[in-house]
């Protein structure tokens, strides 16, 4: 697996640790206390317990002390994890769709397998059409070339050994060398684009969220008559992922 730098997995690494500084102070801890038992900047503090509040991590209690929220005490119960976590992640892509005004998809790669988990759309942001199984396609897909670029070169030439890289549209690349090439170029930090390579009149991206050794993504997808806010949806997406990873890593 390779970790890439992302900012959300900065982010989410940072909530961790003031999550793990809340959970210790049952009757609560100040944003002074926080700021100084995790030794992050008050800015970026502030920025991050906002974000916690409003994700349901932790609440604020009448002395301004914050302790743990009611969607912490979900995603960390062995009874309620697996609904919780499902609906949190399915109310996160909601949110996410309407913000980016795209369909989004959240992706893992599982057993050699590309997986897409959960998605959001609407009559207003479409999902993109499955015309082949996003599992024989990942060359081709945003979805897939994300997932590919966090694995090593052996995992990735084990899972273009299983598939076919077949020509969906005339922009589909199906040499294998040129494929890895671009994967072992690709930047951790920016959008993976797939430009109507899967399925004509569609445009997609993807982000990494890799939670512990299981590789991740968000993606969206697009019409191609909005393929000009594709990298503008696309930062937002990136920017607003670290809930999501967060989600994951509890």
């Amino acid at each position: 697996m390779r970790a890439g730098p992302t900012a959300p997995y900065r982010s989410a690494q940072d909530a961790l640790r003031v999550l793990e500084a809340v959970a210790g102070h049952s009757a609560g801890v100040t944003d002074t206390e926080l700021a100084r038992r995790t030794g992050i900047d008050s800015e970026r503090l502030t920025a991050l317990l906002r974000m916690l509040r409003r994700e349901g991590y932790v609440e604020q209690i009448t002395d301004g002390a914050y302790v743990t929220g009611d969607t912490l005490r979900r995603l960390t119960s062995a009874h309620d994890r697996e609904p919780a976590l499902r609906d949190k992640l399915q109310h996160t892509l909601d949110r996410l769709r309407d913000s980016v005004g795209a369909a989004v998809y959240l992706s893992r790669y599982v057993e050699g397998e590309v997986k897409v988990t959960q998605y959001a759309a609407g009559p207003a942001t479409p999902a993109v059409n499955e015309w082949v199984d996003f599992r024989c396609s990942a060359h081709a897909t945003a979805v897939g070339k994300s997932l590919l670029t966090q694995l090593d070169h052996n995992a990735r030439r084990d899972h273009l050994s299983r598939y076919k890289m077949a020509r969906l549209t005339s922009r589909t690349i199906t040499s294998d060398k040129l494929l890895l090439s671009r994967l072992e170029s690709q930047p951790p930090a920016v959008p993976v684009l797939d430009l109507q390579e899967y399925a004509v009149g569609t445009v997609c991206a993807a982000v990494p969220i890799t939670a512990g050794s299981s590789a991740g993504c968000l993606a969206l997808s697009l019409p191609v008559q909005h393929a000009h806010r594709l990298k503008e949806a696309a930062d937002t997406l990136n920017r607003n992922a670290a809930p999501m990873l967060l989600s994951l890593a509890l």
